[in-house]
């Protein structure tokens, strides 16, 4: 079983509104085609983010627009697509009604930014969907911020910014939830990463090394253990990726049970060696057939045991 938990669609009127995005990412016949050319049974379709909602009318309106055209595709596919439900930012009701109206029209899922305009998972206002997302098992799949990520004030670049901001949006997201206790406080939250989550993997004995040295001089809050026991709960998607280190960083830190293979349709298209490269990789075939699926299809499973 190979289950994709990384890949986008859009309706026509947000890839009409964004600056980016072309037609290709709304063609979702196509989508199906290469699924079955590879052997996908089912794809998460999540939010690439974008800045279609500065001409749509705000993020209420965008979510609106987003999750009722991805509740079509749900409902004349239901066996092939796993829906990740977009939310109004910014206010905590709203966000909560959004998510129960979009669980009503068969999202299982939630996908969030890592940043909105320079606010990060960490603020308050997503505490309450945190409890809701820990009560009913949601997962929720956070892909990088492309518009403005971190960095983009002091370098505005068409190749820097997805290769080193997309990256380090996400990685100080991930670090924000850490220092903010929000890792330890709701452990039964899913949180799923984009991009192997930044570099995260490969700051593992930095963070630890790091911590144990200020701790003794109480330079920094006591996190009550240490940051890589609260790191390695986080799931991380592959992103199309083919890179052994890449690969072996996150295993290190969150096990081959954490870990996601993802394809990120359409921005990457050579699929077939994504999921060759989990084959390739030197560890037992168990542990193969969670990261191509059975991870994904167990987090999946457990909401739907909630919510039934």
């Amino acid at each position: 079983m190979i289950v994709d938990a990384h890949s986008h669609w859009l309706p026509a009127e947000i890839i009409e509104n964004a600056h980016f995005f072309h037609k290709g990412w709304g063609d979702i016949e196509g989508q199906l085609e290469v699924m079955d050319a590879v052997g996908i049974e089912k794809a998460v379709l999540s939010y690439p983010t974008s800045d279609a909602h500065l001409k749509l009318g705000g993020l209420k309106e965008l979510a609106k627009i987003y999750n009722d055209n991805v509740a079509q595709i749900l409902k004349r596919y239901p066996k092939r697509f796993i829906g990740a439900a977009i939310l109004p930012i910014g206010n905590s009701q709203d966000m909560l009604d959004e998510m129960k109206r979009a669980q009503d029209l068969g999202f299982c899922a939630i996908s969030l930014a890592s940043s909105y305009e320079g606010v990060y998972l960490d603020d308050e206002m997503f505490f309450l969907l945190y409890k809701e997302a820990e009560k009913d098992n949601i997962p929720l799949f956070v892909h990088s911020q492309i518009v403005n990520p971190i960095g983009f004030e002091r370098v505005q670049d068409s190749l820097l910014t997805p290769v080193i901001e997309y990256i380090f949006d996400t990685t100080i997201c991930i670090g924000k939830l850490l220092m903010a206790d929000i890792l330890r406080d709701y452990r039964g939250v899913k949180f799923i990463f984009t991009s192997f989550g930044g570099v995260i993997p490969f700051l593992k004995y930095r963070f630890d090394a790091t911590y144990r040295m200020l701790r003794g001089i109480n330079f920094v809050k006591d996190l009550k253990g240490n940051p890589t026991d609260f790191l390695k709960q986080i799931y991380v998607d592959t992103s199309g990726d083919t890179t052994l280190a890449n690969f072996q960083a996150a295993l290190d830190l969150v096990g081959a049970e954490h870990l996601l293979w993802g394809s990120d349709w359409p921005a990457k298209r050579d699929i077939a060696s994504s999921i060759q490269a989990v084959r390739d990789l030197k560890i037992p075939q168990a542990d193969k057939e969670n990261i191509l699926g059975k991870n994904l299809e167990k987090i999946i499973n457990s909401y739907k045991t909630v919510s039934s």
